[in-house]
C-alpha cells in the first residue's frame, strides 16, 4: 500500500498495525480516505494460512483516485459506496420524497422539517422511483491527524449539511488498528439549540479471499427482514417478515449459495451487548465478525449479488426510509434523537478468525 496518493484533495492514510499477533488471521494494515468523508478504501488481512490478502473489494489507489474524481458518475459522492467501506451520515439506506422538476433533488419532511436532498439514487427499470441515498458525506472532506501509525482520527464541522438536514452537528471519526482487529468510531455531536434525529452507517464491501461465493456463509442473528417491493428500486413496503423457515434465516448460519440479497435485517439478537454478523469463507479456512456495541444500531443491511465475489454488511442505525407513510404509527425505524449538546456514537469492529477457532 502507498500513501503518496491523494484522494478527494487530501492524502490516501495507510495505518499500520502495532501490536497483531504474530500469527494467525490479523488485519495488518489499512486506507482511509480523508477526503472521502473518512471512508476505508482497503484493509490487508493474514489468512490463517500465512497468506496476506486484500479484504475488501476495492480498486489499486490509482483506478480509485479515477473513480473519486467528482465526474458525473460521482454525483453526491456515489463512487464513495460502490467499493471499499463507505460511512454515512445523517441517515444510512435510503430517504424517499417528491422528485422536484428540473432538479436532481427531492423534497420531503425529517422530523417535522421540510428538507430538500439530493435524488442521487434509485431503481434502473422505466419510471422507477428516484430517491436519497446514504447521506450527505460520501465526498466530504475531514479535518484529520494521524497520531499513531495504527490510528487516524477525523472532524467533519457538518453544520446543517449545506442546508439539507435540521440542526447543527460535528461528526468525529477514529479509525484503529488494535489487537488485530479493524476498528471504527464515529460520534455525532448535536451542536444545535433543539433535539434533532442522525442515523449512522458503514458500508463495507467484504471480499471474499476464496472468489467462491457459493460456499460461503452469513450468520445473522436476527428476527425479521424488511420487506421490499422489488430488487430494483429496493424501497421498503412497511412491512417485517419473521425471518425463521425462510430462504433469509440466517440465525444459526446458512450458505449463501445463490440467493441474492440486497435486504435489511432487524430484531436483532445480541451476543451480550453486540449485534453482530459473520462471514465464512471455509475454502479460505477464514471467518470476519462485524460486531457493533452501539445501543442505536437496530439494523444490518446485507449486499450479496450472486454473480460477485463479496459481502456487504452495514450494521446502521435506521431502516430504509426511516420517516416514509408505509411504516405502522409507533414503529421505531432506527433514527436516533440527539439533544442539544449530546452527542450519539457508532462502534463498529471487525475481527477475523480461523473457522476452527470461531
Amino acid at each position: 500500500m502507498t500513501a503518496a496518493a491523494r484522494i478527494g484533495g487530501a492524502p490516501v492514510v495507510t495505518l499500520t498495525a502495532l501490536d497483531a499477533p504474530a500469527d494467525g488471521p490479523a488485519f495488518l494494515q489499512a486506507q482511509v480516505l480523508p477526503g472521502r468523508g473518512m471512508m476505508l478504501l482497503q484493509a490487508r488481512l493474514r489468512l490463517p494460512s500465512g497468506e496476506v490478502v486484500e479484504a475488501i473489494h476495492a480498486p489499486p489507489v490509482e483506478a480509485a483516485a479515477c473513480a473519486l474524481d467528482g465526474g458525473p458518475d460521482d454525483f453526491n459522492g456515489n463512487a464513495s459506496f460502490s467499493f471499499g467501506g463507505a460511512i454515512l451520515a445523517p441517515f444510512a439506506n435510503r430517504i424517499r420524497g417528491r422528485a422536484l422538476p428540473g432538479a436532481r433533488e427531492i423534497e420531503t419532511i425529517v422530523a417535522g422539517e421540510t428538507v430538500r436532498l439530493p435524488r442521487n439514487w434509485g431503481g434502473k427499470a422505466p419510471g422507477a422511483e428516484q430517491y436519497a441515498m446514504h447521506g450527505l458525506i460520501l465526498d466530504a472532506s475531514a479535518a484529520f491527524e494521524q497520531p499513531s501509525p495504527d490510528r487516524v482520527v477525523g472532524l467533519i464541522d457538518a453544520g446543517d449539511f449545506g442546508g439539507r438536514w435540521p440542526g447543527l452537528w460535528k461528526l468525529t471519526f477514529e479509525w484503529r488498528l488494535q489487537a488485530g482487529a479493524l476498528r471504527l468510531r464515529v460520534e455525532a455531536r448535536n451542536a444545535g439549540e433543539a433535539a434533532w434525529p442522525i442515523g449512522l452507517g458503514w458500508h463495507p464491501y467484504f471480499a471474499l479471499p476464496s472468489g467462491d461465493r457459493r460456499q460461503a456463509r452469513l450468520r445473522l442473528p436476527a428476527t425479521t427482514r424488511v420487506e421490499v417491493g422489488d430488487y430494483d428500486a429496493v424501497l421498503p413496503t412497511g412491512r417485517l417478515s419473521p425471518v425463521a423457515g425462510s430462504p433469509y434465516d440466517f440465525t444459526a448460519g446458512a450458505p449463501l449459495g445463490d440467493l441474492y440479497l440486497d435486504d435489511c435485517f432487524t430484531g436483532l439478537v445480541r451476543d451480550g451487548d453486540e449485534a453482530a454478523a459473520e462471514i465464512l469463507d471455509p475454502a479460505a479456512g477464514v471467518g470476519l465478525r462485524i460486531a457493533s456495541p452501539s445501543p442505536a444500531v437496530k439494523a444490518i443491511q446485507v449486499y450479496a449479488p450472486p454473480d460477485q465475489a463479496f459481502v456487504v454488511v452495514e450494521p446502521q442505525f435506521n431502516l430504509a426510509d426511516p420517516f416514509g407513510p408505509e411504516w405502522p404509527g409507533g414503529l421505531d425505524t432506527g433514527m436516533a434523537t440527539v439533544e442539544p449538546g449530546e452527542a450519539v456514537a457508532y462502534d463498529v469492529s471487525v475481527r477475523a478468525f480461523g473457522l476452527g477457532n470461531p
